[in-house]
């Protein structure tokens, strides 16, 4: 069972979200599957769609604007030309190493995988790091990454700590990328404001759209930084950097902000309400967001297995084989299923 499991497991640690290769591994699953391994609000925003019209030109110049200036403002950006629409921040990241002149990548861990992949896979020297080496990390010509709140287990870094960071590297003509992926789950907590401001010009953050408003197929991310970079990035991006229902989605969702606010509450709730099945599974909550649930358990990997044979994907991680993240179930049969699955020993 154990080696199974691990071999199971195994086909899931670098990513979430791979139905596809579930039920290749559990062929015999005939309920729908569940999809509890990615960070995505699984009731998603009423997004209106690009009319007929709309899809059928280019985007115009305008509506890109207009987009950028509606998210600085729900960012707390005061300067809209500090703001880039792109395809998602997993496109933009993978551009970084093509756009700054660094010598180096740090990134704080553990985290996905996606942003350490992405400098080694464009020949920096990559080093994955805990929160306590980080200072003494900031060598010449480094892109430090920090993802807070962090995915997989919810810790946040501090403003101060982020500023202090970005000092040491600015002093060695380095920079800090802020991965702000969920941080509107706790908008207080952002730092979008300051990057690439006169107090922070080394410091650049990137927001995603789908994750808390349920919409990661659109496709659409956010970065914000100095002017310099900010045009940098546009040229290399080109004139249409995202589709016609980006546009629509993200201009009706930022400005709504009654839904935003209903949506964290509810959020809460439910992340509450998934720490208790798992407790009551025999885990242990070891952090998270409201959108995902960190947990721990000696026999992990056969949980797993055990979960992904019920039709229920979790998320297993290749650095730790005692943890799995799970995401919020949205239907009441979906919760039902989930509670009596877990009621089950391996």
């Amino acid at each position: 069972m154990k080696g199974g499991a691990d071999i199971a497991a195994g086909r899931f640690a670098h990513h979430g979200g791979r139905l596809c290769v579930a039920r290749a591994l559990f062929p015999d699953v005939t309920q729908p599957w569940i999809d509890l391994s990615t960070g995505i609000n699984p009731s998603s925003y009423p997004a209106p769609r690009a009319s007929a019209r709309e899809r059928n030109r280019l985007p115009e110049p305008t509506d890109l604007a207009k987009l950028e200036a509606t998210a600085a403002a729900a960012f707390g950006v005061d300067d809209p030309a500090r703001v880039v629409a792109t395809g998602g921040t997993e496109n933009v990241l993978r551009l970084l190493p093509y756009l700054l002149n660094v010598a180096s990548a740090v990134i704080a861990g553990p985290t996905y995988g996606s942003h350490a992949d992405a400098w080694t896979r464009a020949g920096i020297g990559t080093n994955v790091v805990a929160d306590a080496e980080l200072t003494t990390r900031a060598a010449a010509k480094t892109a430090m990454t920090v993802v807070t709140p962090n995915n997989p287990d919810g810790r946040v870094m501090s403003r101060e700590r982020l500023l202090s960071l970005h000092g040491t590297l600015h002093a060695n003509n380095g920079l800090l990328i802020v991965d702000e992926a969920f941080a509107d789950l706790e908008p207080q907590l952002s730092v979008a404001g300051l990057a690439g401001t006169s107090r922070a010009p080394r410091m650049m953050v990137l927001r995603s759209f789908g994750k808390f408003y349920g919409l990661a197929g659109i496709r659409l991310g956010f970065v914000i930084a100095s002017t310099s970079i900010a045009t940098r990035l546009r040229h290399l991006l080109g004139d249409w950097p995202v589709s016609a229902d980006a546009l629509c989605a993200g201009l009706a969702a930022y400005a709504d902000e009654a839904w935003a606010a209903r949506t964290r509450l509810r959020l809460h709730r439910a992340a509450q309400r998934l720490d208790k099945l798992l407790v009551s599974g025999g885990m242990t909550i070891v952090g998270g967001t409201s959108l995902y649930r960190l947990a721990r358990a000696p026999d992990a990997r056969a949980r797993f297995t055990q979960l992904a044979s019920r039709g229920i994907l979790a998320r297993p991680f290749d650095y730790d084989s005692t943890l799995l993240r799970f995401g919020l179930p949205l239907a009441a049969n979906d919760w039902r299923r989930v509670a009596n699955a877990l009621k089950m020993q391996p």
